[in-house]
């Protein structure tokens, strides 16, 4: 059974948690076939490894359904920023860290359902644990930057430069730092 830290395997197989098993085996069977060692082009022997363990808990009745608890438990603690409110010393750590969960669950949603890529606000509110008066100045911003737009619905969707602005914020927390040429 995977830690607390593990990734998400619905995640690295790219699948909906409720995938049916033919879906979780189709999906894996394609995964697989990219990112095996083998592969000249695509191959991947630690994503291959991901993938593969991925499978082996989501396949298995047993281990997906003791999974799924552990899933959902991890998802509501994700979201749930109102109870780290307080372990965050100001107000912009919490707007930042707030505009980065709403670009996260847009960018989720838009990847999971094309067609239906938006969320409410009320969807928002649920998913991150912030009542809808504190995400206003949030959402005021991502449109202002143009980070994420309203559709037909009135729904939030996610822009390209939305995904962008998601992707650099990954890249700069994985980055590893570098010391100064002065330094050297």
């Amino acid at each position: 059974m995977p830690d607390e830290k593990a990734e998400d395997y619905y995640d690295v197989l790219q699948v909906s948690t409720n995938a049916e098993p033919e879906t979780i085996n189709r999906v894996f069977r394609l995964l697989a076939q990219r990112f095996h060692p083998d592969n000249q082009q695509t191959g991947d022997e630690n994503r291959f490894r991901t993938i593969l363990q991925a499978y082996s808990v989501l396949s298995d009745p047993e281990q997906r359904a003791s999974y799924d608890v552990k899933h959902e438990r991890q998802q509501k603690d994700r979201w749930n920023l109102v109870a780290a409110g307080n372990q965050i010393e100001n107000d912009f750590e919490l707007e930042r860290v707030s505009r980065l969960a709403i670009l996260e669950a847009l960018y989720t949603k838009r990847r999971m359902d094309q067609n239906n890529a938006g969320l409410s606000i009320l969807d928002l509110e649920k998913l991150i644990g912030r009542a809808r008066e504190h995400l206003e100045l949030t959402i005021w911003y991502l449109v202002q930057k143009r980070f994420v737009t309203r559709d037909d619905h009135s729904n939030l969707v996610l822009t390209v430069e939305g995904a962008e602005q998601l992707e650099q914020s990954y890249e700069a927390k994985q980055a590893p730092k570098r010391l100064p040429a002065a330094d050297l």
